[in-house]
């Protein structure tokens, strides 16, 4: 799906993936190119989502409840932030979008897939981003990092069987869906990652 010369890109992967650390780098990579660029996250990227997103990360709930808010947010931030950007040129980077919820509320959670397909299409029915890049890691790789790195959320706390379900849910939807999707190998250097991306990105 094309937005006119504009863009919609997403970074996915289990937390600990090492997805986040590449999108500045992607988005002043794009900026060199002559790309106008905002760099905006899921859930999150307006004033509302951020507010869900805090609920989302630390207060206990249901999966269903967990899902209901994520698509909440999810609409404000369509609403406010992507499509404007893309009907106006822009192209939209975003850390995390719809494969999140079918990989964590679906895969980690159990939440059954139609209930949140539902979801998907009642929320954006017709936008799919254009690439989506997902960061494959192993998960006790992934649980490393992020034991170095910070304290935990409500899904960094998760232990490595939720994170396995997560990452299988991702690579089904891979093979659903393989032309949207760019596989990267987590474990390599940041400099072997980042001549992936543009190698790949220069395709779009």
């Amino acid at each position: 799906m094309t937005h006119g010369a504009a863009r919609f890109i997403t970074f996915e992967g289990i937390d600990g993936a090492g997805k986040s650390s590449q999108i500045e780098w992607m988005a002043q990579h794009l900026r060199e190119r002559g790309h106008r660029v905002i760099v905006t996250r899921e859930p999150g990227g307006t004033p509302l989502a951020e507010s869900i997103r805090s609920w989302v990360l630390q207060q206990p709930m249901s999966m269903r409840v967990e899902a209901l808010l994520v698509f909440a947010a999810r609409q404000d931030h369509l609403d406010q932030v992507i499509r404007p950007a893309l009907n106006s040129g822009t192209w939209v980077i975003c850390d995390r979008f719809t494969d999140s919820t079918i990989a964590y509320q679906g895969g980690g959670r159990g939440m059954p897939s139609a209930d949140i397909e539902l979801l998907e299409h009642w929320v954006h029915p017709d936008l799919q981003p254009d690439r989506t890049y997902l960061f494959d890691l192993a998960p006790d790789i992934a649980a490393r990092r992020r034991a170095a790195a910070r304290a935990a959320d409500r899904f960094e706390a998760e232990d490595e069987a939720f994170f396995s379900k997560v990452r299988q849910a991702y690579l089904e939807r891979v093979a659903r869906d393989p032309s949207r999707f760019k596989l990267i190998d987590a474990e390599q250097g940041p400099e072997l990652i980042q001549k992936e991306l543009e190698k790949d990105v220069s395709g779009l």
